[in-house]
């Protein structure tokens, strides 16, 4: 195998370059923004871990007048553009800042975060402190709020403030880069401070408002927040979506990259399932790989050759968003749900616009949410879709398994929430009619997937009967011959002992159910149980067929 070294978790595109780790060469961005350099603002919105700060990272490390970035240029595709690069390289003041870790369990924690963030930008200029052509009132800010003792309307004002002396300085308007610049809002709106944090991000962007010391600005985010809550006042910019076509081979990998880090690290054999689990996006016109999961599988296949595809993205990103949506009772959503997770599409609405503070306010904003956080994408095969809907569907597997975990662990908390006297005492009686009635409602009131056959039914069950004070041992995943569920209740020295199946008719229900009891007494599952001392073992055959259940016992 080829030495190849895959860049896992590092998003600084100089460190990248200087280290001669793997790079997918995104360089392309640059003269896409340079072309349309009167655009003065840009705004970039993509799901979390598809190479933004990375892009950013490039953008500033090709500006930066400070810098001379040749070397890390040279053989990527922008150096080809020798004019441009004479023009635009290293000729521009540059600002760069990342907004992704600010965050805090509340407003006074958070905004002490957006303060070092502001803070260290500042830190990076001291030369201004020097500067000749800086008035003396700018430098006596530029020292508070380097040292973090700015007053809260420093702080508000200290972009604006800061390009204005860069671009006295160096006697050229400065290049702008705000990343992530939503991830306060998202983060606060979780939290309960949107209204405070909405307020103090409102005066940072104050930057980009009839500010003559800006060449341009690119800013990139999740949401493209509504301009009248966050840019108000603002007319100097254009907005680039997962809707759009004109930047989207800038984030995330195409096929023929993928192909080629795969011809590359000699693992083309893998291709097929690459494309199955972290494939799947439709940004405008491109088909769209999630760059963070195929460098780590490939990095782990370089290590570990053939180990299995798993959700890398499940621990980078907030997946309650997919709970807070089964959570609202005044959405009924469990056929959508069941429609996406059997990979079907469902239609609806889309909002470009939205606040952090709404989302939660209606079902299609919610869906939007989903859309563009790269929970959902586009079937663009899908016709007749009226304007302003979408047909939605889950890209991958890897995103159908977070789907899949999230509605578990819903139905899970909400069973254990729930009053079950009536099913236990159905249970406890031997009441199979009772039983067949009552896992059949409950079963209609929760969302299936119908590919995980026997699997769903099981994790049904057990989610069921948990956490309601009797022990309940689950060895469907062991493989060990033993029965799939078994309940003990100690204290009445009494256990129930059930084995589940599926069918794929109604018709069938009836002989799955003396199958599934026949296995019970052919293995002496409930022996092995009344052998440890409980006096009362019911055995329970309990079939499934879609959402309707049917439940036979013995009792020997």
């Amino acid at each position: 195998m080829n030495h190849v070294s895959i860049p896992v978790g590092r998003s600084g595109f100089a460190d990248i370059r200087k280290n001669q780790y793997y790079y997918i060469d995104k360089s392309g961005l640059i003269e896409e923004l340079v072309r349309t350099a009167g655009t003065q603002v840009t705004l970039i919105t993509r799901p979390r871990r598809f190479g933004k700060t990375l892009g950013m990272s490039m953008l500033s490390e090709f500006f930066d007048i400070q810098k001379d970035s040749r070397l890390l240029f040279d053989g990527l595709y922008i150096s080809r553009n020798k004019l441009l690069c004479d023009e635009w390289m290293n000729q521009y003041p540059t600002l760069f800042l990342t907004f992704k870790s600010v965050d805090g369990l509340d407003f006074e924690k958070a905004y002490s975060k957006l303060v070092a963030v502001v803070a260290q930008a500042y830190q990076e200029q001291l030369y201004l402190l020097d500067s000749e052509k800086v008035n003396a009132y700018e430098k006596s800010a530029f020292d508070r709020i380097a040292s973090k003792t700015g007053t809260r309307e420093e702080v508000e004002n200290a972009l604006l403030i800061l390009t204005r002396m860069m671009a006295a300085h160096y006697e050229k308007p400065v290049i702008l880069l705000l990343d992530e610049y939503d991830v306060p809002l998202a983060k606060a709106s979780e939290k309960g401070y949107y209204t405070e944090m909405m307020d103090v991000m409102k005066g940072l962007m104050q930057v980009i408002k009839d500010n003559n010391s800006l060449k341009m600005a690119v800013i990139t985010g999740c949401l493209r927040i509504a301009k009248e809550s966050i840019f108000t006042g603002t007319n100097n910019f254009v907005s680039d979506t997962i809707s759009d076509t004109r930047l989207n081979e800038y984030f995330g990998f195409t096929e023929s990259e993928v192909n080629k880090l795969l011809q590359d690290t000699e693992l083309t054999k893998y291709m097929t399932e690459i494309r199955e689990w972290y494939d799947g996006y439709h940004f405008g016109d491109f088909d769209i790989y999630c760059p963070w999961d195929v460098m780590n599988h490939v990095n782990n296949l370089i290590v570990q050759p053939g180990i299995k595809p798993k959700s890398y993205w499940e621990n980078t990103s907030d997946n309650a968003i997919i709970r807070s949506f089964l959570d609202r009772t005044q959405f009924d959503v469990n056929e959508k749900f069941e429609t996406l997770l059997a990979g079907g599409c469902i239609v609806e609405t889309i909002e470009e616009k939205l606040t952090y503070d709404v989302i939660d306010s209606s079902e299609s904003n919610l869906w939007t949410l989903l859309y563009f956080t790269g929970y959902l994408t586009t079937e663009p095969k899908k016709e007749g879709i009226p304007f302003g809907k979408a047909a939605l569907k889950i890209p991958n597997l890897e995103i159908r398994e977070i789907f899949r975990k999230s509605v578990n662990g819903w139905f899970s908390d909400k069973s254990s929430s729930s009053d079950r006297s009536e099913l236990f005492a159905a249970l406890w009686a031997g009441n199979t009619e009772k039983l067949s009635v009552l896992i059949s409602e409950l079963l209609f009131d929760t969302i299936s997937y119908h590919d995980y056959k026997e699997s769903f039914y099981h994790a049904f069950i057990v989610g069921l009967v948990s956490n309601a004070g009797y022990q309940v041992e689950s060895n469907y995943e062991m493989g060990l011959g033993r029965s799939d569920i078994v309940i003990k209740d100690r204290r009445n020295r009494r256990a129930s002992v059930i084995e589940i199946k599926w069918t794929e008719t109604e018709a069938e229900l009836e002989k799955a159910c003396d199958d599934a009891l026949k296995q019970i007494e052919d293995k002496q599952y409930a022996r092995k149980v009344e052998r440890s001392g409980y006096k009362n073992v019911i055995r329970f055959g309990i079939a499934f067929w879609q959402k309707k259940c049917l439940v036979k016992k013995n009792v020997l």
